[in-house]
């Protein structure tokens, strides 16, 4: 092999147009690498040119956005460092409850990823496409000026809007469910850390009580102690308490955009106005989110907050003593049966396979004693989890939020992915006697069952006062290998290219076990589904939907308070967001703003 200018000197002497092309099938690792071979090489890699063309390859946001996203960060290298992190998060992401739906789509922002939900709604006279829908914010994600991301959970309290910044653990890049944590952190350069409220609420003995419920266990110093082995009141406790110290109330110079709206490319006034919006709110909540910020200290006592810290350190300390001592009672015969048949229990309760889930508890003090603060943390993990008809079983016990797996349309697949409409014909007509129509969102799934190739529409959301249908549960499925010989009952200008056979959702065996009616599914010219129940000629019309475009153009509402706002494990069967939405949504004239 040559050394010195040999070779080196070739790949740079190309011209930027070559080099540009070359770089784009090198991902940024490689690019890294190439850094690592020569001062020549080192240079190139370090061109804002390569990085910039890096950026537009992930194809995360428009190349247009590429260079506006640019204003926020230190190099295009910075930017893509953030770009590849968080690039896993897009897309939709659900829970069970309340069964009306819980969807929360993951979208750019500005330099930034932004978690919306979408509210269970009826929709007005303007239909799906022309009318706003309601969202409200969930979480942010925002790139620092190194392209470090920082989190912020919203929520809301005492009628007012709060956030909550927290870290981002490694996202991994298959990432299938997001995780609300508290996690433990040793303080870092000797720093003091921002403490926001006072502790005095918590120091009650019911409140001791609470934090202090832990199974016993085996003393394990040496080991860390993840948050996800806790015991469920524990981990509650812990992020009601982290939520009531780190939350800061919104400034009103925050209550901005979140994302910019539609680019227009005959006007583009309104899109530069809220990139300028978005730039001077992204700089306030930064300096708000200092370094060390949203942390917990237990250790220095500066002020009366942080003694009130270490009384409650002390009291783990003193009730953990008092645990060890109890399990030497539990040689017995009868303690010894009893923990075999909580280990029997705690095996069957195992879901999924995942290995987040055990049957002892880690002790809370076990949690606590290895760490100088603690904060809020989102962790974006890839576990195994089974599925029924593209519907994750879900936990119920985690503070978390299932990704959907969404299949691209391709040839022999062509209806998959995201649908929304309302039952009722023409599509989006309100009558007299119902001026609104239930918004419903289905994801479309194929499943191949007896050598028949199923198309499967799966409910994730409908937008009535009290749910019908079960989350998760197949509205109807079509049997694409048979085709239905059923006309289209109503007399209009249809032209159907397709019919299928198939059976949609019924009264059942109860709620959760709905059984099924024949019926067929029509594919119509202007890109409609329109699935009709042969005995009672009830219509379900579907169109393609596009999330971003529908939140870029919908009205922003009030979020819930903060743990609920991430994750509601409430079993509910009404409509939990009503109230926020209909209060704010009638209070703010502003698209995506308060």
């Amino acid at each position: 092999m040559c050394s010195g200018p040999c070779q080196s000197s070739l790949l740079p002497a190309l011209p930027d147009d070559v080099l540009l092309i070359i770089t784009r099938s090198l991902s940024p690792k490689d690019i890294c690498n190439l850094s690592l071979c020569c001062r020549s090489l080192n240079s190139l890699a370090a061109s804002e040119k390569i990085w910039f063309t890096q950026c537009d390859v992930i194809n995360f946001i428009s190349t247009r956005d590429v260079v506006e996203w640019r204003k926020g960060v230190s190099s295009y290298k910075a930017l893509c460092k953030f770009l590849v992190g968080v690039q896993p998060l897009i897309g939709i992401w659900v829970h069970q409850n309340p069964e009306l739906g819980n969807v929360v789509y993951v979208m750019p922002g500005f330099v930034s990823v932004v978690g919306c939900r979408i509210i269970p709604q009826e929709l007005g006279p303007l239909g799906l496409e022309d009318g706003p829908i309601l969202w409200a914010p969930v979480f942010e994600i925002i790139s620092d000026f190194d392209g470090a991301p920082t989190f912020f959970l919203h929520g809301r309290e005492r009628e007012n809007d709060y956030f909550y910044p927290g870290s981002v653990k490694p996202i991994e890049k298959t990432c299938n469910i997001l995780l609300l944590e508290v996690e433990p952190r040793q303080q870092k350069h000797g720093g003091k850390l921002i403490h926001s409220k006072s502790f005095a609420n918590h120091l009650d003995k019911e409140m001791m009580k609470r934090i202090s419920r832990s199974n016993s266990g085996i003393s394990r110093s040496e080991i860390v102690v993840s948050f996800n082995r806790l015991a469920f009141g524990d981990r509650r406790n812990l992020l009601e308490i982290v939520t009531s110290q780190v939350g800061l109330k919104l400034p009103d110079s925050a209550n901005g955009p979140l994302f910019p709206c539609l680019r227009d490319d005959v006007d583009d006034e309104n899109f530069k106005r809220d990139v300028e919006l978005l730039i001077e709110r992204r700089s306030l909540l930064m300096q708000l989110h200092k370094p060390g910020g949203g942390c917990i200290d237990w250790h220095e006592a500066s002020d009366h907050t942080q003694v009130e810290l270490r009384e409650i350190k002390k009291y783990l300390d003193l009730s953990s003593r008092f645990r060890d001592s109890q399990s030497l009672k539990r040689k017995s015969l009868s303690g010894y049966l009893r923990d075999s048949f909580k280990h029997l229990i705690g095996k069957s309760s195992v879901k999924n396979g995942s290995s987040f889930t055990d049957y002892k508890h880690a002790q809370l003090h076990e949690f606590m004693k290895s760490s100088d603060t603690i904060g809020l943390s989102l962790h974006a993990s890839t576990v195994k989890l089974s599925s029924y008809r593209a519907w994750p079983n879900m936990h119920d016990n985690r503070f978390a939020l299932y990704k959907l797996p969404m299949r691209v349309p391709v040839a022999g697949e062509e209806y998959a992915g995201l649908w929304g409409g309302t039952f009722g014909w023409p599509p989006g007509k309100p009558s007299e006697d119902k001026p609104g129509k239930a918004l419903f969102l289905l994801l479309l799934s194929y499943e191949e069952s007896e050598g028949q190739q199923l198309l499967i529409a799966t409910k994730i959301l409908e937008g009535t006062h009290y749910v019908l249908h079960p989350n998760g549960s197949a509205m109807f499925i079509a049997n694409i290998n048979e085709l239905s010989l059923e006309q289209f009952p109503w007399d209009c200008d249809v032209e159907v290219k397709y019919a299928f056979m198939g059976e949609g959702i019924a009264n059942g065996y109860g709620f959760r076990y709905p059984g099924s009616k024949p019926g067929s599914l029509f594919v119509i010219q202007n890109g409609l589904l329109a699935f009709i129940w042969t005995e009672s000629r009830a219509v379900l019309t579907l169109r393609r939907v596009n999330l971003e475009e529908l939140l870029k153009k919908g009205e922003r509402v009030s979020a819930l308070p903060p743990i609920a706002n991430f994750s509601y494990l409430t079993k509910s069967y009404s409509n939990v967001f009503a109230g926020f939405a209909n209060t704010a949504a009638l209070s703010s004239p502003r698209r995506n703003r308060l």
